[in-house]
């Protein structure tokens, strides 16, 4: 073994021991209760937000998938500085007002706000299904992500398989001893490590090619097609800009760091920092136009991009190094789902269903338990179904959109009722699978009408799903006037601002 390998070991290991560290230490912090374990006891500050939002936004798709996007469709993927501001706006919008009725009525899940704002336990069984259906390829997708980059980075001497397990036990120990807390701390090393790594590895690379300015006069000789935007590519724009944001709004996950802050006033600041932030997308900009003057065009898996050329043009260990700040974005979006998963299985089903008398401390152990089932589960995906499962993947975030018809309805339409949002989730998700599973594994030819058709149909599904909600709503039977009534009594606390 030479010194390139070790030094790249030695990276690889220090990069899976800090999160241990912070993990351990954020256990001497924790309380054996489900409210903190689960939400940080709704005292999560301003700095863990900021950072334990946006790096759960970011998962290994912002990393790898980015450059692809670059490398292979040109300035389509500069839809994602306009959405890191639309995710921002709606955190801001929709996030504050669950978090100040989370606040009031102790939410713990999203199903706590469903069950409350529309008063039916089946409703909010029903979408938190919804939520843990579409999470689990994406789960799996982020630890294969950076499963693949750590075996990458030590130049194959920690295989796929070890890789994935490592990745996966470094994830179970560390939340497994801090819960919510040790998530939000680690994120904060996560979101530095993957805003520098995106960025310097950008630069580095431009470099090669004489810098930014000769990179772009290379590019309109040999690719000017990437420097405009293709004739079809604006419905891409719009598909992207709804569904991406949204998607990943809705998620179990994003639902608990909505909970668990500790005050309101970050939820204003939140669509200017995350839009800074997407700066950090300069850096697949250069990359993956980078990419086609180093590597040719043409090259697959158009994923690989970035790690390709570290391994082909820079030092090793920086190579391994970026690489590693890579993995964090897929760590940061894998605890986070897993931990929100486990705490709706403990939560809304094992102690609703199961054991209805469970303590506290012990809820928190099933919440544990479930850690490990859904991390082993994911593990086996990614050894036996790695493409399967990312092909379903594409969809999912287009399968958590859905759940932002009720959300709004349930904040902003007193006349929305159970039966509209029952029809309104029912027909989106058929339409998803018919225009998605069906065309993709069932050899049929189904596909969204006209312009739908990009992305799989998933802004043509949620758009259904709309149309229904509304249509159902007004012809059935509306919410209680008590329960709307107690809903607006505490929207007059929100408007006056007394808990902000």
């Amino acid at each position: 073994m030479d010194g390139q390998n070790v030094g790249a070991l030695v990276i690889i290991a220090l990069y899976m021991m800090i999160p241990l560290a912070i993990g351990f230490a954020a256990s001497k912090k924790a309380l054996p209760t489900s409210e903190d374990y689960f939400i940080q006891g709704r005292g999560m500050g301003s700095v863990a937000v900021f950072f334990t939002v946006v790096t759960t936004w970011w998962s290994a798709f912002a990393f790898l998938g980015s450059n692809a996007f670059f490398y292979t469709r040109g300035p389509l993927y500069w839809t994602a500085m306009a959405w890191n501001v639309f995710f921002g706006i709606i955190y801001y919008v929709i996030g504050k007002r669950v978090w100040h009725f989370g606040k009031i009525n102790k939410y713990m899940t999203p199903k706590d706000f469903f069950v409350h704002h529309f008063g039916s336990t089946k409703l909010g069984n029903f979408i938190v299904i919804i939520l843990m259906i579409f999470t689990v390829p994406n789960l799996q997708i982020q630890l294969t992500g950076g499963a693949y980059l750590i075996e990458v980075g030590s130049n194959g001497l920690v295989p796929f398989w070890l890789a994935a397990l490592l990745f996966y036990l470094i994830i179970i120990i560390y939340v497994w001893a801090g819960g919510v807390r040790a998530i939000a701390w680690t994120d904060v090393i996560h979101g530095t490590l993957l805003f520098f790594g995106m960025v310097f590895a950008g630069f580095y690379i431009a470099n090669l090619l004489g810098g930014t300015t000769s990179m772009f006069e290379m590019l309109a000789v040999e690719r000017p097609q990437n420097l405009a935007l293709h004739e079809n590519d604006w419905m891409g724009w719009v598909a992207m800009f709804f569904i991406t944001p949204i998607g990943v709004m809705m998620g179990p996950h994003m639902w608990t760091r909505m909970y668990a802050v500790k005050s309101g006033k970050i939820f204003s600041f939140m669509p200017f920092l995350v839009g800074f932030v997407a700066l950090a997308y300069i850096g697949s900009m250069l990359v993956g136009n980078s990419a086609n003057m180093l590597i040719g065009q043409d090259f697959t898996p158009a994923d690989t991009v970035l790690p390709v050329i570290l391994l082909r043009y820079a030092p090793f260990v920086l190579a391994s190094f970026i690489l590693a700040c890579g993995a964090t974005a897929a760590m940061s979006t894998a605890n986070s789902q897993v931990h929100s998963m486990a705490s709706i299985y403990a939560l809304d089903f094992h102690k609703t269903y199961i054991n209805k008398s469970i303590s506290d401390k012990k809820i928190v152990w099933v919440g544990r338990y479930s850690i490990l089932v859904l991390s082993a589960f994911a593990y086996v995906m990614a050894l036996f179904a790695t493409e399967l499962l990312v092909t379903i993947g594409l969809l999912a975030l287009a399968g958590t959109a859905q759940v932002i018809v009720p959300t709004v309805g349930a904040l902003f339409w007193r006349r929305s009722t159970v039966a509209g949002t029952w029809a309104g989730l029912s027909v989106g998700i058929v339409v998803l699978i018919l225009f998605n599973w069906l065309s993709i594994f069932g050899g049929t030819n189904l596909r969204a009408p006209g312009p739908f058709a990009y992305g799989g149909g998933g802004l043509f599904a949620l758009l259904c799903n709309i149309v229904v909600f509304i249509v159902v709503s007004l012809l059935t039977k509306p919410r209680p006037e008590a329960l709307i009534g107690e809903i607006n009594e505490q929207y007059k606390e929100f408007y006056h601002g007394k808990d902000a």
